[in-house]
């Protein structure tokens, strides 16, 4: 078998190439097939992240400005993906998703995922017709994948999160008649595969999805009969036992939107009030209402990490 690097046996070689920038692996990848073989192996991505050699940065859904009247103005409904890389400090657009030119879809799903960017459904900017599509971004290879759609109805305004792992929970939302859902489904993104799960105790549209403590947190969201006044409540999906357990009475102080929330590293639960950042009880998400370069309008909307 050729050597990874000739003259080095592959041990060293290997420690080598986990020093490697993330943003780097993606041409590594093309010098060699035995590079690209090992570069793609979940035990080099497990190797170097046991080094310390991983990154986390920040994707967001930014609105770049038009500038003709002087002042910068978001496109409507034009939102493109761009890169924060924290220890460099530089930034970066992504590809357009795949016969996407104009953007992402309108409300769509982007939860990080280990070293990949998924992409759920949202509104096509053609036809406003709501998609069942997922699309899948590798940090590392820097390209884009179809993953398979998502079964059932299709729904919007749903709540989704992922474990950081592997796992996304897709919950609640409303389907092509406005009607709120209790349904609930898990996306293995290794498998590519979607798993059905029980239902809800209840509609939760317009709802929130969290991981804290090894389980998803559904928060809040409202039935079909009471359009817009939302829940307080929150339910949780225990992966290990495959069900849902008891609901959490009251975890809002007051019926408001809750899609705010998110769990910080700190394992609390965070909201934005009122222009205020507030801590939940001992629960946390952190939202980032942050301005990237020349002007950009964006919405921070998560971490994903080489996990290499």
């Amino acid at each position: 078998m050729e050597q990874l690097i000739q003259g080095l046996p592959d041990d060293i070689a290997l420690e080598c190439l986990i020093r490697l920038p993330y943003n780097h692996l993606s041409t590594a990848s093309l010098v060699s097939p035995p590079w690209k073989l090992h570069l793609q192996l979940p035990l080099f991505l497990r190797h170097r992240k046991t080094a310390g050699f991983t990154t986390n940065v920040i994707v967001m859904a930014q609105s770049p400005p038009q500038t003709n009247t002087g002042k910068a103005i978001p496109l409507a409904n034009s939102y493109r993906l761009t890169l924060f890389d924290p220890d460099s400090g530089s930034w970066s657009e992504l590809p357009s998703l795949p016969g996407m030119n104009r953007g992402l879809p309108l409300y769509c799903g982007l939860v990080g995922v280990g070293s990949d960017l998924v992409v759920i459904g949202g509104y096509d900017l053609e036809t406003w017709k709501s998609l069942n599509a997922v699309f899948i971004y590798n940090v590392v290879s820097a390209t884009w994948r179809r993953g398979a759609n998502i079964p059932g109805v299709r729904r919007s305004f749903f709540g989704c999160v992922s474990d950081s792992d592997r796992m996304v929970l897709v919950a609640g939302g409303h389907d092509g008649d406005k009607n709120a859902l209790r349904s609930s489904l898990a996306y293995d993104v290794a498998k590519d595969e979607w798993l059905p799960l029980p239902d809800m105790s209840m509609e939760r549209d317009g709802c929130k999805v969290v991981f804290q403590h090894e389980k998803f947190h559904v928060i809040g969201g409202y039935r079909t009969k009471t359009l817009g006044r939302f829940e307080r409540s929150a339910e949780a999906f225990d992966v290990a036992s495959w069900q849902w357990e008891h609901i959490k009475e009251d975890l809002l102080e007051t019926s408001t939107c809750s899609r705010t929330c998110v769990v910080g590293d700190d394992g609390k639960l965070y909201m934005c009030r009122e222009g205020d950042l507030v801590p939940w009880f001992k629960v946390a998400v952190l939202v980032i209402d942050s301005k990237g370069p020349e002007a950009y309008w964006s919405q921070c909307i998560g971490l994903v990490s080489d996990d290499t």
